[in-house]
């Protein structure tokens, strides 16, 4: 007999559904690997970075879907509505809901009873599943994200999963490893601003793909060169490296990322993300200007302590380098270094708006990919 694990991978599976973000909970841990086994997977550290990483996914392509616990919905909020609903992204979104059936933990309870009444609030479409009776209700949730290309979200009660026999695989230990760091931390005065590093980028782009973070840095790349498989940033600041990974999973093109030292900070998890997998097909280029360039220069913690390549060698990216000059950046985008930590005065070019809409964008993007 099926159970409904079984029956929720199948859904899946008829559904096209080529890659899976997920997070863990206790009342989904037999779907958990029973997914994995079926569908390429990509296991999160926090939600948000998934809804970015499976964005990436969709603009190369594919069909995503993210599983996770309905307590991590509070962090995807402002993704949802700023990233999918601005650019209309879909994504489907399996959520094991906490907080209303049988819950032994208190600190679920009040999050998890209001979480309808935030999504209705967000106007974030939802379907609660309330018994197995209800699980082909799943199939409708996918096929409305991507028709309407919309975030939708199931919210599964744990009394779907009742009775589950299937085991559990044992949990697999550490894996035993040395590492030697070599590391010389060697930040000078900046010679180039960021609008120098970004002409440098685009001189040597040709037909690869180049993301820009929020602000001004996505104004700099589109007054220097724009271009339709540029994909400007409106909004979702710290999740530009997290669409560049998805989308260096799932096609061949070159990714290259505009990201910053404020954004990096505001989410470090990205990095980690991109070292889990360390895609030769992806470069991120960290253009540090100590500064929160977009908002009036307001200072961060690069200026005197964080060092942006040690963080990403420290989160598993081992081809990284650290630039200054024009001719620096030129030879590292030659060679593709994974990780570029371009040191930049903290000025901002004079541009205009960028006269696209967020739907504009994505679509002219996504038909060059084509």
């Amino acid at each position: 007999m099926e159970s409904p694990e079984q029956k929720v991978v199948k859904i899946l599976k008829d559904n096209s559904i080529d890659i899976a973000a997920t997070l863990p909970c206790d009342r989904i841990k037999v779907l958990l690997p029973l997914i994995s086994r079926s569908i390429q997977t990509v296991p999160l550290t926090r939600e948000e970075n998934g809804v970015g990483i499976c964005a990436g996914a969709y603009l190369g392509g594919k069909k995503p879907v993210m599983v996770i616990q309905s307590t991590g919905i509070g962090n995807m909020i402002n993704v949802l509505l700023s990233l999918n609903l601005t650019y209309s992204i879909p994504l489907p979104v399996l959520a094991s809901w906490r907080g209303v059936y049988k819950e032994s933990i208190e600190a679920q309870v009040l999050l998890g009873k209001r979480m309808p009444a935030i999504l209705d609030a967000a106007g974030v479409k939802f379907t609660k599943i309330e018994s197995k009776d209800e699980l082909d209700k799943i199939d409708l949730v996918i096929k409305d994200a991507f028709k309407n290309t919309r975030p939708h979200i199931a919210l599964i009660s744990p009394a779907v999963w009742e009775g589950s026999s299937k085991e559990v695989p044992e949990p697999c230990e550490i894996t035993p490893r040395a590492s030697a760091l070599d590391f010389n931390s060697d930040i000078r005065t900046p010679s180039m601003t960021r609008y120098d590093a970004i002409k440098v980028l685009t001189s040597v782009a040709d037909d690869d793909i180049i993301l820009s973070n929020l602000g001004i840095p996505a104004k700099e790349l589109y007054t220097i060169k724009d271009r339709e498989l540029n994909f400007y940033m409106l909004g979702s600041m710290g999740l530009v490296s997290s669409i560049g990974l998805g989308l260096a999973l799932v096609q061949e093109r070159h990714v290259y990322i505009i990201d910053g030292d404020g954004s990096i900070l505001m989410n470090p998890n990205a990095l980690a993300a991109a070292g889990a997998y360390n895609p030769r097909n992806l470069s991120i280029i960290a253009v540090d200007n100590a500064a929160y360039g977009s908002t009036g220069n307001q200072e961060t913690c690069t200026r005197t302590q964080i060092d942006l390549e040690l963080l990403a060698r420290a989160d598993g990216i081992k081809d990284t380098v650290r630039v200054h000059t024009e001719e620096e950046l030129k030879a590292a985008l030659s060679r593709k270094v994974n990780f570029i930590h371009v040191i930049v005065k903290p000025v901002n070019a004079a541009c205009k708006e960028i006269p696209l809409s967020a739907k504009e964008i994505k679509q002219r993007f996504m038909e060059a990919l084509e």
